[in-house]
Order: structure tokens, then sequence, then C-alpha cells
């Protein structure tokens, strides 16, 4: 069958579709360079923003996928849904291009947020419009990491027909106690991004911290905010912007700093970033951890206040520390790594974060090598080890890796949804380790 490609990046679904035996008839895809790698991987050249587009140029096909944007959508965005100036609308033209050539069927994804976003209104309103424009809809969160791919990358997943969904059924998920990511990782490829001193300095500060708490002692499973080691300002009842800072004079701050002779500047930023919000009550959430880590202060001051001044010269994300690892050796270096706005995540090799888009600082690292994985690597886990070609710099690469979807996800659903005439083709489930020629850049 015919497919288009919208939103396309680095081709995704043109990759498991392609693997099904079907035929790309049109992409579109706003940044240039994509635009080139696309041509150079796929031999098409997509269109560019699809707003400037003639929808009635696009060729007949009979299958819709994309990959809409999802900033409008996620939690770590604005969450300003279809009114976003800048991407709220390219659902519209998703919706257009199937109201005018009515393809067969529809394959589209983004953040699980999606959902839930407006009190789920959003997509409620998307969805009937997709009905409305004649379609069968099912929509379900699924993550690579529960079909055998090492990744924890949970999206939303829709698929639509004309023809109804009687007997479609989403892919089975199965529980895999031996994944690992060890496999899809290059034993110390030469172009591996090192750590910068400050990130090898600050484990090293937490591994400290993870000698020092007593043996007998089960770790934290709660995030550990080292800000509120020493810290006394409200936050149960009230808030530090609801007491005002005349009042807050009269309590501590981040590590215990005192707030009394600060400039009223100087003493919101000397509160944790956590307690600065222009609200009157915190979360519970919040609350909770809050509690949690004053109570472990209280419980381990003696040790922790010998530690707590190493910590102090990093910035405020990498102050707090979420050990996943529960029952594991105390050894950081044996784990895989992400430096995350929420705190230094240490968890099991056994799958790997989910890939961001946004900045080259979340890249998972791999901390038995003290270093990030490399673009190769991360195409890997989106299940992309045959793609010929990724971006020149690593950080266009990681962005576009972030913004993709799994490619043997995609094949999954693809399967259950589409006919599938060509047995011959069967679905690939186990990822091989790259070698250096694999995957070479432009």
């Amino acid at each position: 069958m015919k497919f288009i490609d919208l939103f396309a990046g680095l081709g995704g679904f043109h990759l498991a579709l392609k693997r099904l035996g079907h035929t790309c008839v049109f992409a579109s895809e706003i940044n240039s360079n994509l635009r080139k790698l696309y041509e150079m991987n796929y031999g098409i050249l997509p269109s560019g923003d699809i707003r400037t587009l003639s929808l009635a140029d696009i060729p007949s096909h009979d299958i819709l996928c994309a990959g809409f944007p999802c900033q409008p959508f996620s939690k770590a965005g604005d969450q300003q849904g279809l009114t976003c100036p800048k991407w709220g609308d390219l659902f519209g033209y998703v919706l257009r291009i199937a109201n005018l050539h009515k393809p067969h069927y529809l394959m589209l994804e983004n953040v699980p947020n999606l959902e839930r976003h407006d009190g789920g209104r959003t997509w409620l309103k998307m969805k009937s419009d997709l009905i409305a424009a004649g379609y069968d809809i099912r929509e379900k969160r699924l993550s690579p990491h529960r079909f055998g791919i090492p990744q924890i990358r949970e999206r939303l997943f829709i698929v639509g027909s004309r023809s109804g969904l009687q007997s479609f059924t989403w892919p089975q998920e199965t529980v895999h106690p031996s994944l690992s990511i060890i496999e899809a990782l290059e034993h110390d490829p030469p172009d591996a991004r090192q750590l910068s001193p400050q990130v090898q300095q600050c484990l090293e500060v937490w591994q400290e911290f993870l000698d020092r708490f007593p043996k007998s002692e089960e770790l934290p499973s709660f995030p550990i905010w080292s800000m509120e080691f020493g810290a006394t300002y409200p936050f149960e009842q009230t808030t530090p912007y609801a007491l005002g800072l005349k009042s807050l004079r009269n309590y501590k701050g981040s590590h215990g700093r005192l707030l009394l002779d600060l400039s009223d500047d100087q003493i919101m930023q000397a509160l944790p970033s956590h307690a600065r919000t222009e609200e009157d009550r915190f979360p519970r959430w919040k609350i909770r951890f809050i509690q949690q880590n004053r109570a472990l202060y209280r419980t381990h001051h003696r040790w922790i206040d010998k530690w707590l001044p190493k910590i102090t010269q990093f910035p405020s994300s990498l102050q707090k520390l979420e050990w996943n690892c529960k029952g594991e050796e105390r050894r950081i270096w044996k784990f895989v790594i992400q430096m995350r706005a929420s705190g230094v995540r240490v968890k099991r090799p056994t799958t790997a974060p989910s890939l961001i888009a946004q900045t080259t600082t979340q890249v998972p690292i791999i901390a038995w090598e003290k270093r990030y994985m490399t673009p190769r690597e991360c195409a890997t886990l989106q299940s992309m080890q045959e793609l010929p070609n990724l971006p020149s710099s690593s950080e266009q690469a990681f962005q576009a890796l972030g913004n993709a979807v799994n490619v043997n996800l995609v094949e999954m659903v693809a399967r259950s949804l589409l006919p599938n005439d060509n047995s011959s083709i069967l679905w690939r489930n186990n990822i091989s380790p790259l070698n250096s020629e694999s995957v070479s850049s432009v």
C-alpha cells in the first residue's frame, strides 16, 4: 500500500512500513537539515512546512502516518494545546488531509499527556473530529520496554480505519526479565562524549553520600533533595510565597542557610527552586517529599553535615538524587545515569531512560565507562539500527532521535492494523550491537 509520512523527522514510520513492504509516496518535514537527510536515507525529498503546501497536491495514499509535534501537550512544555500559536494548529492539517484524501488507515503518535491534557477534553475533541471524518479510532499508551526493547519511552499511539477496527488488537505486552541495554552498546566507542569534570565530581560526591549512608538501612525510595537538609521554612500549611518575605527571615533556606540578613531578592534565591513557586499551597506530592527529606536529615544529620558542603557547589538539579536501584550494590559507577531537571537519576542497565529531544545534557550516561551514549547507540534503542545516515552533529542527532518514534513498536502496531500479504517479512525483535560501519554521519 501507499503511505505518507507527515512531520517525518528521521523517518521512523517510513522504516517500519518499508519493512512490511509498503511504499512512501509523500513526506513533509519543516527542518531543512532533516529533509536533506531523509532524501539521502530514503530517496524522497520531503516537502517543507505543511502549512505552506497545497494539500490537494499530496498524492493519493492508503495510510496516513504522523507524529505531529508534541510540545503543546507535553508536561515539559507550557501545555497550550490546540491554542499554541506555533504548533497547536498542526493536528488540524492532519485532519484536513484525512478529510480531503480519505486514506483508509491512520497511524498517529504523540506524548502520553495528550490523552490527559486539559482534563482529557483536548483528546476527546481531536478524537471526535477523527470519528466525524469517517474513522473508527483507538488509542493506547505503549512503551518499548514492555515489548522486549530496552528503552522506557511511553507514547500515545492512535490508530484509525475507515472500515472499522473490529479485528484490531494492540500488540501483546510481555515481561522480559533479561532485558538489558548492554547488547545495544559498543565498548568504549572512540567518538563517545566523556563526562565533564563537573559531572564526574558531582557523581563522586553522591557516591560519598552512598558510602556514608548506614549499611544497615535501605536507601530512600523517594528523591533525595539535599537542599532540604537543614531547611526550616514552612511548607505544610503555607508556602514561602504566601508567607511573605518579612516572615521568611525567621527561617532557614536551602542547606540550612539563614535568611535573616538577606535582601528581598536574595531570600527567594536562597530557597530551594521547588519552593519558589507562586502558590498558596504546595501539592501533596511536594509536601510529602519535603517531609521525607527533612525526616531523613533529622535522623542522619551528624554525618550529613560533614558531607553537605560538598554538594552545594553544584547547580540545583545536581543537588538531587533519585536512586532507582533498590537492593543493588551502592556503587553509582555500575549503573545508567541521566541528569534531569528533577535530579541525578540512577537506574539499573535493564532499560535506557526515555531519550529527550530538548538537550544533550540529558543523554543517558554509561557510568561504568564514564561516558554518554553515542547517537549510534541511541539509534539502536529507537530500533533504527539500519538507518544509513544520522545528522552530522551529535546535538542534532540526539534531538532528532529524541523526537523519533520507536520503529519496532510502530511495526508491531502496523502488523495488527494493516493487511499483510507479505508473510516472508519477519519482525525484528532483537537489537544487535552496532559496529562503526552500521550508521554513518553526514
